[in-house]
Order: C-alpha cells, then structure tokens, then sequence
C-alpha cells in the first residue's frame, strides 16, 4: 500500500496508481448532468485527469482554475476534474468560478475508480476522498504521465503535465 501525507501526516492509499506506459484502467463517472461517461467517450481524444479531494478545498480549486486556463490552449484535449463530490457541488463551483474548459466528473457512484486509479485515501480525517493526482493519457489510452501528489496539500505539477501532451 502507497501513502501521501496530508500536513506532514501519513495518509494511506489504496489500490495500484496507474504507471507511464500503460494503458489506462477503463472507468465510468457521473457528469454534472447526473449522466454516466466512460473513458471511451473520450475516445481519440487525448485526456488529462486532475484527480482531486473535494473543490471545496483551497488547492483542489486552484487547481481546477489553473487547468480550465490551460485548457483553452489544449487541442484535441479533454480535461477532466475527477472528485468524490457530488455532481451539484462540481457544478455550484465551476459556474460560479465561470469555469466552462474543464469537465467535472464524480466517483460518488463509481467508488471502483478510486481503487483502480490507485487514488483511494483511506485513513485520516479525508478517507474516502480521492488523492491528489494528475494523469495524462493520450489518444490511444496510454498513460503518458502519472503524478501522485506526495502531500495532499501542494499543487500537482502542471508543467510536467502539460508537457507530457507535447510529447
């Protein structure tokens, strides 16, 4: 089992985070519509995966600011803000940050994708959150960048991610 700390706290984490080179484990998450979307309705498209704890925390909403900015520059790219949250919370947050690049999705019915994403939190005060993580998959699904945010509370690094698009 992996771990991240939150605060300097060891956090567990379980399931396999998913490695550059593989393909990207298959998932199903709620849209803000309340409607069911897989990784093959991405399909030939290239798909960064913001994977976060809630958007009612500091990081994980700049964050999302932050790649709803680097979206408008992304072509035949689909970003993807993953959170336990609840599809209305998703919604409330981007609407009122007018945030209109990114596509939230929830894993509050697919509680499968925490585990298979190798995201699950499982200890502490934000178990059954997901943890902070960035995947980047191209179009043919494969895994070209993975980060695992080693504290809960930094910012991913998305220079590395963005980057990894280019590739």
């Amino acid at each position: 089992m992996q771990s991240v700390t939150r605060g300097g706290v060891p956090v567990e984490v379980g399931g396999e985070f998913p490695t550059a080179g593989n393909t990207a484990p298959a998932f199903t998450l709620t849209d803000s519509e309340l409607k069911e979307l897989s990784l093959s309705d991405f399909s030939g498209r290239r798909k960064v995966l913001n994977i976060i704890p809630s958007v009612d925390t500091r990081t994980c909403a700049m964050s999302t600011r932050k790649f709803n900015e680097y979206a408008s520059g992304l072509d035949n790219t689909a970003v993807l803000i993953v959170s336990a949250d609840l599809p209305f919370a998703q919604s409330r947050f981007c609407g009122a940050e007018g945030l209109d690049r990114v596509v939230t999705l929830s894993c509050f019915r697919h509680p499968e994708f925490r585990e298979s994403y190798g995201v699950a939190l499982q200890s502490g005060v934000m178990a059954g959150l997901c943890a902070r993580a960035v995947i980047v998959i191209d179009e043919q699904d494969r895994i070209v960048h993975a980060e695992l945010v080693s504290e809960i509370k930094n910012e991913p690094d998305y220079e590395a991610a963005i980057e990894a698009l280019k590739s």
